[in-house]
């Protein structure tokens, strides 16, 4: 039966809108939680979910995690860069946590795991506050291979005074996270969980029920679906903001290349954000 014809460019039988939400349900198949896209929807809201795979990474089983937000922006200081972290915790004593996937070596090169520490540092400290107040933080990389090619499951990274031997503890702490790791134990299993395009084939039932939902509810793949959306949107303002910057196109033109409405370019224009 033909697909009534709908607001949008027509593509055979089906409008544009309707062939690119087709699109999304196919790549949706494919998702796994180590794909950035998809791990933005499994964490969001899902405090016991962050909190069940800290533990296992942490190695800490009494660690309770009050507060998780995913895609949170830090910036601090004018001029300098910004990130927006995948998923930032902080647990009951106050400890802080940024957990990011990365399916690329080169996105979890250790300059930008020191970039992220002290731009949790700098979030965390406030003006009045005493240096010693510096609250512990961890950055954890998930990384779909082996990065350091040892076959350990968990890389710890920690500052040493060389002429003692003696941990420096300043309480930043880095772990790469080997996604390729398939042992008997607890982190092994949750990265075989990680790869996983299915809910049936995984280990902990934490992690099927929410892939679950975001794959087979129909409200969770609405969610995914909106932010695949929100996503392609973002990819187009940044194509429009690298225009602006270049100078050489005029606004009508940035518009039509990027397939952004006028108005918005404008705004990103006004908004100086280039």
């Amino acid at each position: 039966m033909e697909i009534q014809k709908r607001k949008g460019k027509q593509v055979g039988r089906l409008t544009a809108t309707e062939q690119q939400y087709q699109e999304d349900l196919q790549r949706l198949r494919g998702l796994r939680p180590i794909d950035d896209d998809f791990m933005r929807c499994l964490f969001k809201d899902n405090i016991p979910l962050a909190e069940f795979v800290l533990r296992i990474i942490t190695d800490k089983p009494d660690l309770i995690i009050t507060d998780c937000e995913t895609q949170k922006d830090m910036k601090r200081l004018a001029g300098a860069r910004s990130i927006c972290l995948d998923a930032y915790g902080m647990d009951s004593v106050g400890k802080k946590y940024d957990l990011e996937v990365q399916r690329q070596d080169e996105g979890a090169d250790p300059h930008r795991a020191r970039y992220h520490s002290s731009v949790m540092d700098i979030e965390n400290l406030h003006s009045g506050q005493e240096f010693k107040e510096l609250l512990d933080t961890y950055i954890i990389f998930i990384i779909e291979k082996d990065f350091y090619g040892q076959g350990e499951a968990v890389y710890a990274i920690e500052r040493i005074n060389l002429a003692t031997g003696k941990s420096f503890e300043d309480g930043e702490h880095i772990l790469y996270v080997n996604g390729e790791y398939r042992g008997k134990s607890d982190i092994g299993k949750l990265m075989h969980d990680f790869n996983c395009t299915q809910a049936a084939d995984m280990n902990f039932e934490l992690m099927a029920e929410r892939t679950r939902y975001l794959k087979e509810n129909p409200k969770g793949v609405q969610e995914m679906c909106k932010m695949m959306e929100d996503m392609r949107k973002e990819s187009l303002k940044e194509v429009a903001k690298r225009m602006l910057a270049d100078g050489m196109l005029t606004l009508e033109k940035i518009a039509e290349y990027a397939g952004l409405p006028l108005d918005e370019v404008k705004k990103l224009k006004a908004d100086k954000t280039f």
